[in-house]
């Protein structure tokens, strides 16, 4: 064989073996990240789990080869233990991957639709969208960030064979982050909602119009981000002083337009305390929605004055009552402080919270909820 030869056979089986070596080496390194990114997953749900958080599949799989980790879960279901009655979400499938150069980084897809009820009996809501997205990045114990994202999702109410819409959207995400602090030290917590042509009738009939919002708040107090319910978090973060700052906020529905920003606290009795500075043009639309008029007609403060008129003359006491009504948005405006919004006119109002109950101005507009 002529030397030319030789040295290109030898060349080839050389290059042969190389490319069999790095294809083996790959293969390895692909199995040794597939339990590496097993044992990320197992601590997560093992994580979860000791906050009453139990995920389930009814069956698995693990793919991706060569350059991703691709577990599919069918049949996927979480029981959250922590509520009383336990809740129960069931969902057709989930896919989480993970690229072998970045194993702290988990992507998955949720492939709807949901049911949500009390664990062990029949769902009484109904969750569907067209694409459902999440990511988290960091490590079980010690997450940095988390974000949730939904094309179109539906939020039903099932009764039987009946399904009330309870919310809709185009669009809906949800971002958080550890902003100071770490995951075991008091962390400051950073979260984002976005949500684009949001409806929800049955919350309120002035949800029934899609409006859009776009809110940044941070949470400060916290002990650590350490597997418990948000209820109790929320009661360390009372006890600790700490306090949720809403350093942005924009609602705009049709023609009314809202931008506000301020400070809430937690009572003992876990509601909210503080005060939005809040701006807002198109005012009279946005009382007439709420139904400022009602609620001005029939709170409190006017039983005690109407009943106070009616003493000194039968009948004063309604008519004060009606004439409150009538005059709500000029007193508003009056009370308010005059500027531009986005080249509109606009007023400037305080969005106060007192023991959780709202008022805008001098206008109670509802009550919260406790978080603990």
């Amino acid at each position: 064989m002529p030397p030319d030869s030789a040295r290109r056979k030898r060349r080839y089986i050389v290059l042969t073996v190389l490319v069999a070596l790095v294809i083996v080496g790959w293969s390895g390194l692909w199995y040794y990240a597939v339990g590496q990114a097993g044992n990320v997953l197992d601590g997560w749900r093992d994580r979860e789990a000791k906050a009453g958080r139990i995920y389930n599949c009814g069956s698995a799989s693990i793919g991706g080869y060569p350059f991703r980790i691709e577990v599919s879960c069918q049949n996927a279901s979480a029981v959250f233990r922590a509520l009383q009655p336990p809740l129960e979400i069931k969902t057709a499938d989930i896919l989480a991957a993970v690229q072998i150069y970045q194993p702290d980084l988990i992507i998955s897809e949720f492939t709807g639709p949901a049911t949500i009820g009390d664990a062990g009996h029949p769902p009484v809501l109904s969750a569907n969208w067209k694409l459902g997205q999440a990511s988290v990045r960091g490590t079980p114990t010690a997450p940095e960030r988390v974000a949730l994202v939904f094309d179109a999702p539906v939020l039903e109410r099932l009764s039987g064979d009946s399904r009330e819409s309870l919310l809709r959207a185009n669009h809906l995400e949800l971002h958080g982050r550890v902003a100071e602090g770490s995951a075991a030290d008091k962390p400051v917590i950073e979260a984002a909602l976005s949500a684009e042509g949001i409806t929800a009738p049955a919350l309120h009939p002035a949800a029934a119009q899609p409006l859009d919002a776009d809110m940044v708040t941070v949470l400060r107090g916290l002990n650590d981000l350490s597997p418990k319910p948000w209820a109790e978090r929320f009661r360390e973060m009372q006890a600790a002083g700490g306090r949720i700052d809403i350093t942005r906020a924009r609602v705009q529905q049709g023609n009314i337009l809202a931008v506000g920003a301020g400070q809430l606290m937690l009572n003992p009795q876990g509601r909210l305390q503080g005060q939005l500075r809040v701006t807002i043009a198109g005012i009279d639309e946005f009382l007439d929605k709420i139904g400022a008029q009602r609620m001005v007609q029939s709170s409190p403060t006017m039983d005690r004055l109407a009943g106070f008129l009616d003493r000194f003359s039968p009948g004063l006491g309604a008519a004060a009552r009606q004439q409150a009504g009538t005059n709500i948005a000029a007193g508003i405006n009056m009370l308010g402080e005059q500027t531009t919004l986005e080249g509109r006119k606009a007023v400037t109002l305080p969005l106060r919270f007192d023991d959780g109950a709202a008022f805008l101005g001098p206008i109670p507009i509802g009550k919260t909820p406790a978080l603990f």
